[in-house]
């Protein structure tokens, strides 16, 4: 089965300082994955480098689906709340990849952000400023937007973070209805029981990998236990690991 994306050796990190070191691997189709790490592991990091926000200081990622056709949901803190721009509108921006950036979205459109809104909580919400949305509300009107989008991929950073228990419950919902239409799903979480129930294959990242497969052999506390071990012996001032050009070893 081809992969989605395949990680050849990928490094990638900021101002040539690496946040995730060596990671080779694939996404299949149709997968419901788990990425999991102590704080500074680098899974956002991960994240932005999978849907194509951060280019690698070395190595490869290859997709086999068009970028457009991935679909990328924030931490909500990298929302700019303050933008006056009202509930509808902003998930009415998750149709741009079917209608451009200037594109009128019609009747048909409007019907289809009233759906998604509808199917995450927010009807009535519609001409409400984000900024007045709670957490909670902000990650429901971030997942209509990914709704809209319609991708084959979709890769979540902390979904569930700082919001209320029949929220978490409601968007799982989505994420296991995603699943079901052979969408593939990676997000990244802090929420070990929820992995552990949820989601049938992890990634261990500790910023290089620690193990990647079924999570119930992944999950385990010798593997945990690594990933702290190797998260708090990282140096954060290291250079940039770049691999050897293969001619390098023919001497």
């Amino acid at each position: 089965m081809t992969a989605l994306v395949q990680f050849d050796d990928v490094t990638l990190g900021y101002d040539r300082h690496p946040a995730v070191h060596h990671l080779d691997g694939a996404i299949a189709p149709g997968a419901l994955i788990a990425l999991v790490g102590p704080n500074g592991a680098g899974k956002s990091t991960l994240c932005r480098g999978i849907v194509g926000l951060l280019k690698p200081l070395a190595g490869t990622i290859r997709r086999t689906l068009d970028a457009r056709d991935i679909a990328y949901l924030p931490q909500s803190a990298d929302i700019d709340r303050t933008f006056p721009i009202s509930v509808f509108d902003f998930a009415a921006t998750g149709l741009w990849r079917r209608t451009g950036v200037f594109g009128g979205i019609g009747a048909r459109g409007r019907a289809e952000v009233a759906r998604a809104l509808a199917a995450v909580g927010l009807s009535g919400f519609e001409n409400r400023a984000i900024g007045t949305l709670s957490g909670g509300q902000t990650q429901r009107l971030l997942f209509a937007r990914v709704l809209l989008q319609d991708a084959s991929l979709i890769v979540l950073d902390e979904p569930f973070n700082a919001v209320d228990a029949k929220t978490s419950a409601d968007l799982l919902e989505l994420i296991r209805r995603w699943h079901a239409e052979g969408r593939t799903v990676l997000a990244a979480l802090h929420d070990f029981e929820l992995v552990r129930t949820h989601f049938p294959e992890t990634l261990l990242l500790a910023r290089g990998l620690v193990a990647w497969g079924p999570t119930r052999e992944v999950m385990t506390p010798d593997h945990l236990a690594r990933a702290r071990d190797m998260c708090e012996a990282f140096d954060d001032t290291a250079a940039a690991c770049v691999a050897e050009p293969p001619h390098a070893h023919a001497a």
